[in-house]
C-alpha cells in the first residue's frame, strides 16, 4: 500500500476524493491545484507518487484531461525537479495524446512541445523520440495525428542520425491511409519544414509535399497552401518556379473551391514568398483567375488579396490586368464580393496615384457608394480617408453625402448605428464647414432616434465630434441644440438631453459647463419624471469627476452642484435618493479637494 493510500490527509488523498467527486466543477478546481500538492509534496514525491498516480486514474471525461493536458506544460518541470527531470512528465501527455477528443490531443501535444524545448539531447534521444515513435506507428489514427505536431520540436534537439529517422517517419505519416492523419500532416508540414536544412527539405520533403497537394481529399489538399508558403521561403526564386510553379498553377486550378479559396485567402503570403520573377510570370495570371473563380466565396477571398497583390507588381499590369476585374467585381452579383471589394479598394488610391484614381478608381466608389447592399457602402465609407489624402475631399464629397444620407435613414437600426460611429471619422475627413452644412442637422437627428441604442450611439458622436472639432465649436454648434431638447414636452427627449450632457461632459471645460451645461441640468433636476431625475443624479456626478481637475471646478461644484444634489437626496422617489447620495458624496470629494489630494497620493505611491 501506497503512503498516501494509508494516511487520509495526505495531499494525494484528498485529491483522490475531489476526483472522485460528482460535481465536474470539484474534480476541475482539484486538476487546477495539482501545482500546489506538487508544492506541499516536494519534487521527489511528485515524481514517485503523483505522477503514477495520476497515469493510472487518467479514465475521467474530456474537461477534465483537457485540464490536466494544460498543467503538464513547461512550468509543470519545475515540479517534477527541474528539466533534468522532465522527461517523467512524458507518459502522462503520450497517453493524453492519444485520446479520442481533439481538443485534448492539441493540448497535451502542445504540453509535451512545451517540455521538449527543456530537455537536453539526449533526454531528446532517449525520452521525447521514442514517444514520437510510439505515438506515429499506434494503432489508432488519433496517436498518429497528434505524432505529427511534435515532429518540429523534436528534429532541432535531436542527434543527427536521429533526424534522418524523423524525416523518413513524417514523410510515412504523410501517406497514411487515414485521411485524418493526412490532414494533420499537411497541417504541420510548413512548420517541421522550417526546422530541416534546405537540402534536406528539397530531397527529402518535397516529395511529400507534392503527394500531399494531390492527396483525392480536398480537406488535405487545402492545407498544404500553408507548407507551400513556408517551403518557399527556404527556397531560391528559380528554384520555387522549378520546384513549387507546378504545384502553385494545379492548386489555384484545383478542382475543388475549398482548395481555391485558401490559394485565394493567402495569396499575398505566397507570392512574397514565390519572388518577383514566377509573380510576373506566373501569379498575375493565376490571381486573375481566382478574381473570376466562378464560386463567390474565392472572388471574396481574392478581392481581400488586391491591395496587398497590386504593391508586388507595377502599375501598368495593376492598370492592364488587375482593374478590369476590379470593375466586374463592382457589379458582382453576391453582396459579399462586393463587400469586400468595398474594403479594400481604397489601398489601391497611393499606388496608382491621383490622376490614375480620379480616372479608375472614382468612378467605382461612386458605383459602390450606391449599392444597394449597406456594407458595401458602410465599407467604402469607412475606408475614404486613405483616398482623400491621394486626391482631396471636393471631388467625394459630392457623391458622398446622398451615400451618407441615405444610410443615415436606413430601416435597419445596426445600419444607422454604424454610419454613427463612422461620423468622426468622416468629420475629420470632411471639415468642419462641410460637417456645420451638411452633417450636423443629420447628427441631432438621431438624438432623436425612436431605438435606444441609436440614441445612446449619438450622444458618443457629440463627444467625438467635440474631441475633434474643440470646445468652442461645441459651444456653439451642438450644445445649444442639446438643451434646447430639454425643453421639449416629449419625455424621451429630456431623457436623451440628459444622456447627451453625461456623455459629452469629460470632454467639456470649466466655461462651458458653467454657462451652457448647469443652468438646463439643473432645470431638469426638477423634471417631474424620476427617471429623468435620477439620471440627473447621475449626471451631476459625472460633471462633479470632470470639474475636479479643472482650474475653478471644485469652485462650481461648489456654489451649482451640492445645492442641487442636496434637493435632489429629500426626493420623494428611493432611486432618485440612492444616485444623489452618490453623487453628493463625490461633489464634496471634489469641493474639499479630496479626490484630488487621493490621486495625487496613488501617483506618488
Amino acid at each position: 500500500m501506497s503512503n498516501w493510500q494509508a494516511d487520509p490527509l495526505h495531499p494525494i488523498a484528498v485529491l483522490v476524493d475531489e476526483l472522485r467527486a460528482e460535481d465536474v466543477t470539484l474534480r476541475l478546481n482539484a486538476i487546477h491545484r495539482i501545482s500546489t500538492i506538487c508544492i506541499a509534496l516536494g519534487p521527489e514525491r511528485t515524481r514517485s507518487e503523483l505522477l503514477p498516480f495520476l497515469q493510472e486514474s487518467l479514465d475521467d471525461d474530456d474537461e477534465i484531461l483537457l485540464a490536466l493536458a494544460e498543467e503538464l506544460g513547461a512550468p509543470f518541470v519545475e515540479y517534477v525537479g527541474g528539466p533534468e527531470y522532465g522527461h517523467v512528465i512524458l507518459p502522462l501527455l503520450e497517453h493524453l495524446a492519444g485520446v479520442e477528443e481533439t481538443l485534448v490531443r492539441e493540448k497535451a501535444s502542445q504540453s509535451a512541445n512545451q517540455v521538449c524545448g527543456l530537455l537536453s539531447q539526449d533526454q531528446v534521444d532517449e525520452h521525447f523520440v521514442p514517444l514520437v515513435r510510439r505515438l506515429s506507428t499506434g494503432e489508432w489514427f488519433t496517436s498518429r495525428t497528434s505524432a505529427t505536431a511534435l515532429y518540429a520540436a523534436a528534429y532541432p534537439k535531436a542527434t543527427e542520425g536521429v533526424r534522418a529517422e524523423l524525416i523518413a517517419m513524417y514523410s510515412k505519416l504523410c501517406d497514411d491511409d487515414t485521411p485524418m492523419t493526412r490532414r494533420a500532416a499537411a497541417k504541420e508540414l510548413g512548420g517541421f519544414a522550417k526546422q530541416l536544412s534546405h537540402d534536406e527539405l528539397v530531397k527529402d520533403l518535397l516529395p511529400a509535399f507534392r503527394k500531399l497537394s494531390t492527396d483525392d481529399q480536398d480537406s488535405v489538399r487545402l492545407l498544404t497552401v500553408d507548407a507551400m508558403i513556408a517551403i518557399a521561403e527556404a527556397l531560391s526564386e528559380d528554384e520555387c518556379k522549378n520546384l513549387l510553379g507546378g504545384t502553385m498553377k494545379s492548386l489555384v486550378q484545383d478542382r475543388s473551391w475549398r482548395v481555391r479559396y485558401m490559394v485565394a485567402d493567402h495569396f499575398v503570403q505566397l507570392a512574397k514568398a514565390a519572388g518577383q520573377d514566377i509573380v510576373r510570370e506566373e501569379l498575375v495570371t493565376a490571381f486573375v483567375a481566382l478574381l473570376k473563380d466562378n464560386e463567390a466565396e474565392v472572388r471574396t477571398a481574392a478581392a481581400g488579396q488586391i491591395p496587398g497583390f497590386a504593391e508586388l507588381i507595377d502599375r501598368e499590369s495593376v492598370l492592364a490586368r488587375i482593374l478590369p476585374c476590379i470593375r466586374d467585381l463592382s457589379t458582382d452579383q453576391s453582396q459579399h464580393v462586393r463587400a469586400a471589394l468595398g474594403s479594400q479598394i481604397s489601398g489601391l488610391a497611393p499606388q496608382l496615384g491621383k490622376d490614375a484614381t480620379i480616372e479608375h478608381l472614382l468612378p467605382l466608389f461612386l458605383q459602390l457608394l450606391k449599392d444597394e447592399f449597406p456594407e458595401v457602402r458602410l465599407n467604402i465609407i469607412s475606408k475614404l480617408e486613405v483616398v482623400n489624402d491621394v486626391i482631396g475631399i471636393e471631388l467625394l464629397s459630392k457623391a458622398l453625402l446622398p451615400a451618407i444620407v441615405e444610410l443615415a435613414e436606413d430601416k435597419q437600426w445596426r445600419v444607422r448605428q454604424a454610419i454613427i460611429e463612422y461620423i468622426p471619422l468622416l468629420a475629420k475627413q470632411l471639415g468642419v464647414q462641410f460637417f456645420d452644412d451638411q452633417l450636423a442637422n443629420l447628427c441631432m437627428g438621431w438624438l432623436g432616434d425612436p431605438v435606444f441604442s441609436i440614441r445612446e450611439a449619438a450622444t458618443i458622436n457629440l463627444r467625438k465630434l467635440t474631441e475633434v472639432f474643440g470646445v468652442d465649436w461645441a459651444k456653439e454648434t451642438i450644445i445649444p441644440r442639446v438643451t434646447e431638447m430639454g425643453q421639449n414636452v416629449n419625455y424621451l427627449y429630456r431623457m436623451t438631453t440628459v444622456f447627451a450632457i453625461t456623455t459629452m461632459a469629460p470632454a467639456l471645460d470649466v466655461d462651458s459647463i458653467r454657462s451652457s451645461i448647469l443652468p438646463t441640468v439643473v432645470t431638469l433636476s426638477e423634471d417631474r419624471i424620476p427617471n429623468i431625475r435620477f439620471n440627473v443624479a447621475k449626471a451631476f456626478e459625472v460633471l462633479s469627476g470632470t470639474l475636479a481637475s479643472q482650474e475653478g471646478g471644485p469652485e462650481l461644484v461648489s456654489s451649482e452642484i451640492i445645492p442641487a444634489v442636496d434637493k435632489l437626496r429629500t426626493d420623494t422617489d428611493a432611486d432618485v435618493r440612492f444616485f444623489a447620495e452618490k453623487a453628493a458624496e463625490k461633489a464634496r470629494q471634489v469641493a474639499t479637494g479630496e479626490s484630488q489630494s487621493e490621486e495625487v497620493a496613488m501617483t506618488d505611491d
